[in-house]
């Protein structure tokens, strides 16, 4: 049946940004704090009060423009939006509707299939956002937080070409990316500092006109807007099919069942009578100021994934998981600045690092060892001064828990330099093909995969002191050189 017919989505992603005050007051706008404890004269719309700018909130705003090769609007205004607002004092939000801060751009995204798409932004705007309706169980009365009222968000509009449910959770994945790569967002989807509205439709295939739209309000996870996509696409294409008509309307989406409930009819745009704010003057921005936020981008996701491929050579794979996190990639950058060892570096991150950020449930910041010490590690293994094995088993975890010890003065203490003793090793692998004449008759045989347990029994009787390549060459020469009888 999904054949049949088209799927359309447009997102509109809500970030707030991360100012200490809200968008047009000096209120703080920090997440948590006891309920309204966050609110003063101008966010609970007491008469006589007039909002201001925060000029934080537009450097930060055309940051994610430049991200994402929008057009910077010099000259902008602010709109009321008239609607019925529980939560917001003023009964009206202040927008930018006809003037938004930035026009156009696109967010970059890879498909599952691997495929590099483009999808287009309509534009990014700044807005303030409303405050919380606390609805308890069993209680007539609705209770009101204002904390939130007048925090500053950017909503980031595409334009409707998703066309699946797996797109749309990568525009979001990739947004995410951005902001906190910019650090203009914390990203956190849980508090609700990063939240998503879809709308989505559905038309028969090769049919011009879009089918009617319906929006799926407040989503936080790149799994419940799959979920509430793929299952409103679902109720649509039922209610096409038996020859009903959908009508345009807000829903909201229930984790619980998987469903989506209708909650209000769709507001038409002339609804909400949008008109510039008197109260707040227009907002000029200059090219010197422009350029100055230029010279603060930092690098972004896609150029380091690019740079990791080409100029580091890396796999797709080792670039995508290093570029996931803003963290982990600057750290990485760092370990290649200090030795020059990329794959070697690569494979140091996503293994042993990762692993323990996995374990402890920490983010990097929290990491103990410092680049310059994991990339003299790093060094130290790729010049055969110690093994892999050994560091990772034994020198990784006693730095983790001892960051401002000395490598190769640890390694040393923990038994782990390599013995360049030729004779000794000699000594040893002999015995060792002594003691299992029945598998040198293997070898012989053309079992080569034998060579593995015999290194097996070198590593337990050489403490980790050996550099495994050479004791591996000298083992094969070894074996080649015994007679079997």
């Amino acid at each position: 049946m999904k054949e049949k017919y088209q799927l359309t989505i447009g997102l509109e992603v809500h970030a707030q940004l991360l100012t200490k005050s809200k968008l047009f007051n000096a209120d703080s706008a920090q997440y948590g704090g006891a309920p309204n404890a966050h609110v003063g004269v101008i966010t609970l719309a007491h008469p006589g009060t007039l909002p201001k700018q925060n000029k934080q909130v537009i450097e930060l705003a055309a940051k994610m423009g430049l991200a994402c090769h929008s057009e910077i609007l010099r000259y902008q205004i602010f709109d009321r939006k008239n609607y019925f607002y529980p939560d917001l004092p003023k009964g009206y939000q202040i927008t930018q509707d006809r003037t938004p801060i930035c026009r156009g751009g696109h967010v970059p995204i890879k498909t599952k299939d691997g495929i590099e798409k483009n999808i287009p932004l309509n534009r990014i705007h700044l807005e303030e956002d409303a405050g919380k309706s606390i609805h308890l169980e069993n209680e007539e009365d609705t209770l009101l937080d204002f904390n939130r009222a007048g925090v500053p968000l950017i909503e980031i509009v595409t334009e409707p070409e998703i066309h699946t449910s797996e797109e749309a959770a990568q525009v979001l994945m990739e947004i995410r990316k951005l902001v906190r790569y910019l650090d203009i967002c914390d990203g956190n989807m849980e508090e609700g500092s990063l939240r998503c509205d879809a709308n989505v439709s559905v038309r028969p295939r090769g049919e011009a006109v879009l089918g009617k739209k319906v929006e799926i309000k407040n989503m936080n996870s790149f799994k419940h807007v799959q979920r509430a996509i793929d299952f409103e696409a679902a109720r649509q294409i039922a209610l096409l099919e038996k020859g009903e008509h959908v009508i345009s309307e807000t829903r909201t989406f229930n984790v619980g069942d998987g469903k989506t409930y209708s909650m209000r009819t769709k507001e038409e745009l002339n609804d909400y009578r949008y008109f510039p704010d008197p109260d707040l003057s227009p907002v000029e921005i200059s090219e010197a100021w422009l350029h100055t936020i230029q010279s603060q981008m930092p690098a972004l996701p896609h150029e380091l994934f690019n740079k990791f491929v080409n100029q580091y050579k890396l796999p797709e794979y080792d670039a995508q998981v290093l570029t996931e996190e803003k963290e982990i990639a600057l750290y990485f950058e760092e370990l290649c600045s200090a030795n020059g060892l990329f794959k070697d570096n690569s494979n140091w991150v996503m293994g042993p690092v990762k692993s323990w950020l996995n374990e402890q449930k920490k983010s990097l910041n929290d990491f103990p060892i410092q680049a310059i010490k994991l990339a003299e590690i790093v060094k130290c293994v790729a010049d055969r001064e110690f093994n892999y094995t050994a560091a990772v088993q034994q020198l990784f975890p006693y730095l983790v828990n001892h960051p401002q010890a000395d490598v190769l003065q640890t390694a040393k203490e923990l038994n782990l330099l390599h013995v360049n003793d030729t004779v000794g090793l000699e000594e040893m692998i002999e015995a060792i093909i002594k003691e299992f004449p029945l598998k040198v008759e293997e070898y012989h045989k053309g079992k080569k995969g034998i060579v593995a347990m015999f290194m097996g029994e070198l590593k337990k009787r050489s403490n980790n002191q050996l550099d495994y390549k050479s004791a591996n060459e000298v083992l094969v020469k070894k074996l080649s050189q015994t007679e079997v009888r």
